[in-house]
C-alpha cells in the first residue's frame, strides 16, 4: 500500500517524530477513507485535484479549522510528492493548491501569577510526585516539546555544566542550560526513582509507575492535570508550556535569537510569534497605566 510504503520513508529515511509520524498516517487514512466513501476509489495515486478540493469541502463542513485543513494539505503533498520521486505518478493532485488563510492566534501561555500558584501545590517526595513536579518544571524553564522529554535519558543531562542535550526534529541536536533548583529536582528524583525500581534497567528519565518508558500520554496527562489546579486557561496541554517558557523570558528581555536557539526553531519566523504576546501585554499596561487610559 502506498501510505505504509511513504510512512517507512519518513520513518526510516527521514527520521520525523513519532508525533508528526502519528499525524501523517492519520491525515492521510483519512484522506483514503474519504476517498473510498465518495468515490469508490482504493488508490491514492488515482485521485485528482477535484476529490482533494471535495475533501477540503467536507472539512469545512464538518467545522474543521483552517489550520488543520493546512495541516492535512501538508501532509497530502508530502505524500505525493515522494510518489512523484519514486516514478508512480506524473503530477501532483495537490501541485496547484494553495493553503487557507489562517486566523493569527496568539499562542496561549500561562501567567507568571498561576506559575506562582505551583509553590501551593502539595506534590510530596515520593516517587509520582516527584516525578510528575519534575515533568512540570523541566518542560517550563527549558522550553523542550514533549516528545524531547519523553526520550531524555539521563545521559543527556549534564550537571557539571548544568546543561542537558535535547534531540529535536529532523534529529537536531541542541543543548539547553538549567537552573540550579532544576538540577536539585532531578537528582532528588533520580535518587527516589531508581530507589524504587532497583531491579529494573531505566532508560528513561521519566518513567511510569512500573518503572518503564513514560510516554507522552504520561506527560500529557501529569501536565494537564497540574495545569487545571493553578489557572483558568483552556488549554492545558504541555505545548502551552513551550508557549509559557518563551513569553516570559521575552517579557524579562530576553533575546529573540536567543529564545530561538533554545526552542530549537529553524527559523527567527516561528519564534517572532511570541512577540505578538509582549505587545499585547505592553498594550495592557500602558492602557492601565496611561492617565488617558481607561
Amino acid at each position: 500500500m502506498a501510505i505504509n510504503s511513504f510512512i517507512r520513508h519518513i520513518q526510516s529515511e527521514k527520521r520525523y517524530s513519532e508525533h508528526t509520524i502519528s499525524a501523517y498516517q492519520q491525515d492521510l487514512t483519512q484522506f483514503e477513507t474519504f476517498l473510498n466513501t465518495q468515490y469508490e476509489l482504493t488508490k491514492l495515486e488515482k485521485a485528482t485535484v477535484q476529490m482533494i478540493k471535495s475533501f477540503v469541502i467536507e472539512l469545512k463542513t464538518n467545522n474543521f479549522s483552517n489550520r488543520s485543513i493546512n495541516r492535512k494539505l501538508s501532509s497530502l503533498r508530502s505524500f505525493y510528492l515522494y510518489l512523484l520521486k519514486e516514478n508512480v505518478i506524473e503530477t501532483s493532485p495537490v501541485a496547484t493548491l494553495k493553503s487557507l488563510k489562517k486566523s493569527k492566534d496568539l499562542p496561549a501561555f500561562v501567567p507568571e501569577s498561576d506559575i506562582e500558584k505551583l509553590e501551593f501545590i502539595e506534590f510530596g517526595t515520593h516517587f509520582e510526585g516527584l516525578r510528575d513536579r519534575l515533568i512540570f518544571e523541566i518542560l517550563y524553564q527549558t522550553g523542550i516539546r514533549r516528545t524531547e522529554l519523553t526520550n531524555l535519558k539521563d545521559q543527556n543531562i549534564d550537571f557539571s555544566n548544568s546543561t542537558i542535550k535535547v534531540l529535536g526534529k529532523r534529529n537536531k541536536e541542541r543543548i539547553i542550560p538549567f537552573l540550579p533548583a532544576l538540577g536539585n529536582l532531578i537528582k532528588e528524583y533520580q535518587k527516589v526513582r531508581d530507589e524504587k525500581f532497583q531491579s529494573i534497567h531505566i532508560h528513561y528519565l521519566i518513567v511510569n509507575s512500573k518503572g518503564n518508558y513514560g510516554g507522552s500520554g504520561l506527560i500529557y496527562q501529569r501536565v494537564n492535570a497540574i495545569l487545571q489546579k493553578i489557572t483558568s486557561l483552556k488549554k492545558t496541554s504541555p505545548h502551552v508550556l513551550r508557549h509559557t517558557f518563551a513569553t516570559h523570558l521575552l517579557n524579562k528581555g530576553a533575546d529573540l535569537l536567543a529564545i530561538k536557539e533554545l526552542l530549537g526553531h529553524t527559523s527567527l519566523e516561528a519564534t517572532q510569534v511570541y512577540t505578538h504576546n509582549t505587545i499585547e501585554q505592553l498594550k495592557k499596561i500602558h492602557q492601565q497605566a496611561h492617565p488617558k487610559g481607561n
